[in-house]
């Protein structure tokens, strides 16, 4: 019986850049800036610890072209202790490191092994009966489905097949080299280590075809757990795929209902409630949250004169929680009751408008053609350079949930009368 174990890793983005984050300066920023090299770390310890007999990064080692030589030697440092510690190494390319992006690149030494450009390769490792099959990016954009050209499987070998792809178009990654999992699967291969989608993604009916997901979440839209997956095999068959966690920095899009709440120290009480237990799902982790508040309550005006005060004793309150949480954005969506919606003359008008805007938010046609119209309105202005995360940026960006509710308050305060000047 032949049995051992292999660590299959994608999207280390090692030292991305992470835009906006100067503009808070209650964020541990260096900490964050430094993730990726941390996550690195714990990889490389994670392929030590389970005592792996090689590690297969399928694509994206960096984020483009290093910034500085340092990016480089760090890279080469953690493949460094792999290989002392006689782990082989397989890399491929993908779309941010393809050879068209990088103007250079680690040397390679014994032990390590990169998939090369122009056609795809296969190396043995004929100890334990392996075969990798695999192609680099040559070019960041690669439209076309790379896997007719991956050869046949090397009969009487464990066969994996290693591919940078955005599988069809998931989720709302860009198009890379395109496939179908029918596609991958009648190469007949026993596993496909995958990179490029950024969640985690284990596909097992049939041949397991596996996205281990970004190693370190780079920002709000990349939130919970991210790692690397650690695969066993006996006697070809894979007994168990296992995601291993390697992030040190967690970010978190939370949302926080304070229906029925009517003070604010009953806001305020259960607030910290939902901070402790973030504090316990997150424990060991720097949380990076974006908080939204939602639900219809009669606090709703409180909240929103309350501005920075607010997002202040948010701070307070996870500062207390007994874990590591800290404030990204603070964003109020709260309604408030009919009642006192249409307390005062024009309110009515403004509880209506919120229901719309709720309505809005959830309507993917709409939002595109908001966007649409949007974009023919300002390609007519000279905007000159925009400031990150303002009005204009996030239009951009299509943040719609944290721009239409901003908007909709401004409304509802001229149709109250609240916005006039005294």
């Amino acid at each position: 019986m032949s049995s051992f174990r292999f660590l299959h890793a994608a999207d280390l983005h090692l030292d991305s850049p992470l835009k906006g984050l100067e503009r808070h300066d209650d964020l541990s920023i260096d900490r964050i800036r430094s993730a990726s090299r941390r996550a690195l770390d714990n990889m490389v310890d994670a392929a030590i610890d389970h005592d792996v007999a090689f590690v297969v990064i399928a694509g994206d080692l960096y984020d483009g072209d290093w910034k500085t030589i340092s990016t480089g030697r760090y890279m080469a440092t953690a493949l460094g202790r792999l290989i002392a510690h006689g782990i082989r190494v397989f890399l491929l390319q993908g779309n941010h490191d393809a050879a068209s992006v990088l103007t250079r690149d680690l040397p390679l030494q014994a032990g390590i092994d990169r998939f090369p450009s122009p056609k795809p390769r296969s190396f043995l490792i004929d100890e334990i009966g392996v075969a990798l099959h695999g192609q680099s990016f040559a070019n960041r954009h690669m439209p076309h489905d790379m896997t007719p050209a991956y050869p046949a499987p090397v009969p009487g070998y464990f066969n994996i097949g290693v591919l940078h792809t955005s599988l069809s178009g998931h989720g709302q990654h860009e198009t890379y080299a395109p496939c179908a999992p029918e596609t991958l699967r009648a190469k007949n291969y026993d596993y496909w280590a995958l990179g490029h989608v950024h969640e985690r993604m284990i596909l097992t009916d049939g041949t397991p075809i596996v996205f281990p997901g970004v190693l370190q979440g780079r920002h709000i839209r990349e939130t919970g757990e991210k790692g690397v997956v650690i695969v066993s095999v006996t006697d070809h068959r894979i007994d168990s795929i296992t995601p291993i966690a390697c992030d040190v920095v967690r970010w978190d899009a939370a949302h926080f209902d304070c229906t029925g709440l009517e003070t604010m120290p009953a806001f305020e009480d259960r607030l910290g409630a939902f901070l402790r237990d973030t504090a316990r799902l997150h424990e060991g982790h720097l949380c990076v949250m974006r908080l939204t508040v939602t639900g219809t309550t009669p606090l709703h005006d409180t909240l929103r004169r309350q501005g920075a005060g607010l997002r202040e004793a948010v701070q307070h309150l996870a500062a207390m929680s007994g874990g590591e949480i800290e404030l990204e954005k603070l964003v109020l969506d709260t309604t408030p009751p009919a009642t006192q919606a249409h307390s005062l003359p024009g309110e009515a008008d403004s509880f209506a408008l919120s229901g719309l805007v709720h309505e809005a938010i959830k309507d993917e046609a709409l939002l595109r053609a908001i966007g649409e119209d949007l974009d023919l309105c300002l390609k007519t202005l000279n905007l000159g350079d925009i400031a990150p995360d303002s009005l204009l940026d996030r239009i951009n960006r299509r943040d719609w949930e944290s721009v239409l509710p901003e908007l909709n308050e401004a409304l509802c305060d001229r149709l109250s009368g609240k916005g006039d000047a005294p």
